[in-house]
């Protein structure tokens, strides 16, 4: 059984003034270029695909987009970290997935012209924003940039079928273990470091996407640190054993 969190309330701020936009800025001098749709276009291509996104950036704790709102854009996280996660009519929430810069987010609402969820800023961060009408016409004149698009959908489907099996067989040290080394590796992906990170979203939150209770994972945290496999402090994590926390990860050891 999964356990969901009710949603605290928020302060009822204006979600317009919370997405706030920026200055353009190139594609080609990203340095999370080779993770977003333009990598591999010419500089002419390149430039055909600049001249659509829309730079803009996102304060902490406001929704990029909400669920049921209309779809019109996809976005690439250029800065920070944002949560996807549904919300009941009850008022209960539960987070999909947490995602980092060099992702793209808004592809739940392609199939029903809505989204499907909300897209929730950890921080303040900053999004590129394509105009999926705008994209289409452009998938005409570069094909290069449509394969692309469809191999960033197959990574983003991928990862929903990983959080599934990570929800639906793994015990709760594996959950939590697996959550630490997929952090971990996206982090080295992106040339930070792979054992060593600040976490953007909270324990209450962790807890909810993996589908377990705060004193579970505050167990299982005290469990790792006294094997001497991490160390986490607030929210500051060292991996201290990276090999045994993924042989944790996929069964094949236990923690006591």
């Amino acid at each position: 059984m999964i356990a969901i969190a009710p949603l605290q309330s928020q302060p009822v701020r204006s979600y317009a003034s919370s997405v706030l936009p920026l200055p353009r800025q190139q594609c080609a001098g990203c340095r999370l270029h080779r993770f977003c749709l333009p990598t591999g276009l010419s500089g002419i291509q390149n430039s055909q695909f600049d001249s659509i996104v829309i730079h803009r950036r996102v304060l902490k704790d406001e929704p990029l987009y909400k669920m049921d709102d209309p779809f019109r854009s996809i976005y690439a996280i250029r800065l920070g970290h944002f949560k996807t996660h549904q919300v009941s009519r009850n008022g209960f929430e539960q987070i999909a997935a947490f995602h980092m810069a060099g992702e793209l987010v808004g592809l739940d609402g392609l199939g029903t012209d809505r989204h499907q969820c909300y897209a929730t800023a950890l921080e303040d961060s900053e999004v590129c924003e394509i105009p999926y009408s705008k994209l289409e016409q452009l998938f005409t004149e570069i094909p290069p940039l449509l394969r692309q698009f469809h191999r960033l959908m197959s990574e983003e489907l991928t990862r929903e079928q990983t959080a599934m099996l990570l929800l639906g067989n793994l015990r709760a040290e594996q959950r939590f273990a697996a959550f630490l080394t997929n952090l971990s590796a996206r982090y080295s992906a992106r040339g930070y470091s792979a054992t060593s990170f600040h976490l953007r979203m909270s324990r209450e939150d962790i807890a909810n996407y993996l589908g377990l209770t705060i004193e579970s994972i505050s167990r299982i945290i005290a469990r790792l640190k006294a094997r001497g496999l991490v160390s986490i402090s607030n929210r500051d994590v060292e991996l201290l054993d990276l090999p045994t926390l993924r042989a944790l990860s996929i069964g094949e050891l236990t923690v006591h």
